[in-house]
């Protein structure tokens, strides 16, 4: 019997943690590229959106025995693009919002995107959520292949900086 138990915790990422969340981005936005998706490769995201996120408190990482292996934004606020959806939301209340998901090249295989979003509606639903949506590029497979895994509904597109994007919510029970 093994007594090792993986300990994976999500919580707000500090400001000291920038250089490692950045690198973690970085790897995400190289793997992009190689997938040849056009997401991510515009300069954006960069330090300075990490930075933000943290200092707005919507800075998660996920860490698996003090380890970060993922990084999220995690917004308990309206997203403005998505109030212009070319489709129809499940749900027209208080919903969460995920953005710039990444995860570490440490996380391959390990099903990190997985236990991201399982945390994260249970941080909702703690805090009486009971909607998260996300957006992701169209040719973004992995995202889609999660979404798909995790229940998400396709709503219709938004859009970010001139792109459209496809849309999903999931309404947690």
């Amino acid at each position: 019997m093994n007594n090792t138990v993986e300990q994976f915790q999500l919580r707000k990422a500090d400001i000291s943690e920038v250089s490692q969340i950045w690198n973690i981005l970085q790897d995400a936005i190289e793997q992009r590229r190689l997938d040849g998706s056009s997401q991510w490769q515009d300069g954006y995201p960069n330090e300075l959106s990490i930075i933000n996120d943290i200092n707005k408190g919507y800075g998660y990482v996920l860490t698996e025995n003090g380890t970060i292996l993922c990084y999220a934004a995690i917004i308990f606020d309206k997203e403005p693009a998505y109030e212009d959806i070319e489709g129809k939301w499940l749900t027209d209340g208080n919903y969460a919002v995920v953005h710039r998901v990444a995860a570490s090249k440490l996380a391959k295989g390990k099903g990190i995107a997985t236990k991201l979003f399982k945390n994260i509606e249970e941080i909702c639903l703690t805090n009486n959520i009971y909607s998260i949506k996300v957006d992701t590029n169209f040719d973004n497979i992995p995202m889609l292949k999660i979404l798909d895994k995790l229940d998400y509904t396709y709503c219709g597109e938004v859009y970010f900086r001139g792109s459209a994007r496809k849309a999903f919510e999931k309404k947690l029970a």
